[in-house]
């Protein structure tokens, strides 16, 4: 331990890891719990539900575009804010689904994909002091990135079952302080969808307290019930916010990091002053992919969607058989689910119990929520359904063992 920790003060790095509840008393870092739980299920075959990325390949249209690209020779650095035609299908994506107009060349910013964009965007925006505003639980990252800017981290809690944030809880943590608002819907991890006088209250107080709003809409496309509503198309929101998405979950090409922010061109100069030091550039041939993959048939997408729900339809079906109670989700790769109904209290224990006990790996839901506000999310996992359906099929099938513990 430095000298700095030991007069209680955290280095920059321990900073952000405790900003990710990572930090230990001791002033180790522990691993991510996706990297835990991973590392579980290949230790013990077990079939991992726990990290959020699929098992089966995107659009063949995307994957042949990469491979075009790379045949043609699209090997070297792209430019500093990405290749014109992705940054183009990125306008055009906007205008489309939308009605959100962007310069293509002053408005939109690729990026190693979204954590990049919101890393980016959050050291370029948050100074020490600054407050920044998240709901919870929160996308471990959020945390970590506020922590490494100096800023102080508010959130507003988000409950079981339906994970509907209270407008007075809302309208008490963002003040004069708050720099930014991260708003995250669809939202990860629990697959709720903010409705729109959410949004709209979220643009007014971000008016009334001169407050940046950052989006996180990876699942923008991947929607059940409702569709998606950016904060950037509400009136008066454009102007500050920054909207940030990828092409990785849409396409389920999670491993290529093509993701970009877009928004007014004095924030998104903001965000490429800090961005250029961090990857640079990155992904040459994956941009003219993503770009394909963008310009799909809008019944591409609903194809996309409509086979996501019917793996979540069979995992929801699968866990209810189990015993769980749970939150179906609206949108996303995840169902939260209550393991107190199956006699497990405890999450984080059951998590780690659970390739014994059902041969299948999960991820608990406090890893997603500050050390000191857990108790309510104790009994909480959360399970990814992108996956096979007979890799579903099975994991329900054996998940329907915890009733004989």
């Amino acid at each position: 331990m430095s000298d700095f920790t030991a007069a209680g003060r955290l280095e920059p790095w321990q900073r952000t890891a405790a900003g990710a509840g990572l930090l230990a008393d001791d002033g180790s870092v522990a691993a991510t719990i996706f990297a835990e739980m991973s590392a579980l299920a290949a230790r013990t075959g077990a079939i991992n539900l726990g990290q959020g990325f699929p098992d089966e390949d995107g659009p063949a249209e995307v994957l042949e575009a990469a491979r075009q690209a790379i045949a043609d020779g699209v090997n070297q650095y792209p430019p500093g804010i990405g290749m014109p035609v992705l940054r183009e299908a990125i306008a055009a994506h906007q205008r489309h689904w939308y009605g959100i107009d962007l310069d293509a060349d002053r408005e939109v910013l690729v990026t190693a994909g979204a954590t990049e964009a919101l890393a980016a965007t959050l050291l370029a925006l948050v100074d020490t002091g600054d407050e920044v505003v998240t709901f919870e639980p929160f996308y471990d990252a959020y945390g970590a990135l506020v922590a490494r800017a100096g800023g102080i981290h508010r959130t507003v809690p988000l409950r079981f079952p339906d994970f509907r944030p209270d407008p007075d809880e809302l309208r008490a943590a963002v003040t004069d302080r708050t720099r930014v608002i991260i708003v995250n819907s669809p939202h990860n991890p629990t697959g709720a969808v903010f409705d729109r006088t959410t949004l709209e209250l979220v643009v007014e107080l971000a008016a009334r307290h001169d407050a940046i709003i950052v989006t996180d809409e990876v699942y923008e496309h991947l929607t059940f019930d409702t569709g998606h509503v950016p904060v950037a198309s509400l009136a008066g929101a454009f102007d500050r916010t920054v909207s940030i998405s990828s092409g990785g979950k849409t396409f389920s090409t999670t491993g290529w990091k093509i993701g970009w922010a877009t928004g007014p061109a004095r924030l998104i100069e903001r965000v490429l002053a800090v961005k250029q030091f961090l990857t640079y550039v990155n992904g040459a041939p994956f941009q003219p992919a993503i770009a394909a993959g963008l310009g799909l048939p809008d019944d591409r997408f609903a194809l996309l969607a409509d086979t996501l729900q019917s793996k979540r339809d069979l995992l929801v079906t699968g866990l209810r058989h189990a015993g769980f109670e749970l939150s179906v989700p609206a949108a996303g790769y995840f169902v939260v689910a209550d393991a107190a109904t199956v006699g497990h209290p405890d999450g984080e224990s059951l998590c780690r119990r659970l390739p014994e006990l059902a041969g299948v790996v999960a991820v608990p839901l406090t890893a997603f929520v500050h050390p000191d506000r857990r108790e309510s999310t104790r009994s909480l996992v959360r399970f990814a359904f992108c996956k096979r359906v007979d890799v579903l099929e099975e994991a329900s099938a054996r998940l329907a063992r915890l009733g004989a513990y």
